[in-house]
């Protein structure tokens, strides 16, 4: 079966570009033009990506992104305004899994869903724990103190990576490889913003984190 992908844009020339080029890639595209149509079908439809822009109508994309990881860890590409730092922030903040910049290449677009449904499809037979914590990664599953968690494709990555590798120091580089996102605009707050929401869904304190531990000037490092 294709996968499925939803591309939530209000500008109708830029969404049917976009759909166009994932169905010449063998996806199937849905469109809606407004953050409540998005919304609408990110709750009834089929899914396997969204590619969800910030500035919509009627609900903008950071609501959309919210209200939609309240229940679904289904994967989020934003896409942001040229050079607006605080977009991409605050899209990863509330649980985007990647971003592209505005204008973008549509190669780049692809490059970044098959990255990241590649995350989705490769599971494997392995279950990390550390502490209070449990990650099935066959079923990309966290539990934290008996309960389960939602997390994102890339915030489930990362936290693997630095589970994987406990007690070692990983830097952001690593983390955005383990995670899969690469290209030019990515910048360390990236990472930061991934670590802070992964910290506020994990840690019995987040603002005093016991398990993931930042190293200033180094990285970030796991302790069980």
């Amino acid at each position: 079966m294709p996968k499925r992908v939803l591309i939530v844009e209000d500008e109708a020339r830029i969404a049917h570009w976009v759909s166009t080029y994932f169905e010449r890639e063998g996806y199937e595209s849905l469109i809606a033009g407004d953050g409540l149509a998005g919304l609408r079908k990110a709750e009834t439809e089929q899914l396997d990506l969204i590619v969800l822009d910030i500035m919509l109508p009627k609900l903008n994309g950071i609501e959309v992104c919210r209200r939609i990881r309240r229940d679904s860890e289904i994967p989020i590409i934003m896409l942001t305004a040229k050079d607006k730092e605080s977009d991409k922030i605050l899209g990863l903040d509330a649980g985007a899994d990647d971003y592209v910049v505005k204008p973008f290449s549509p190669n780049e677009l692809l490059a970044r869903a098959r990255a990241i449904l590649r995350r989705a499809d490769g599971l494997t037979q392995e279950l990390l724990t550390g502490g209070d914590i449990e990650l099935d990664v066959s079923a990309r599953r966290c539990t934290v103190r008996g309960e389960h968690v939602e997390l994102t494709e890339t915030q489930f990555s990362i936290l693997a990576a630095l589970m994987r590798r406990h007690d070692q120091v990983l830097s952001r580089q690593q983390l955005l490889d383990a995670a899969g996102i690469d290209g030019a605009e990515v910048f360390d707050r990236t990472i930061d913003a991934h670590i802070r929401r992964l910290r506020l869904l994990i840690e019995a304190d987040p603002a005093s984190p016991r398990h993931i531990r930042t190293l200033y000037g180094a990285g970030y490092t796991f302790r069980p």
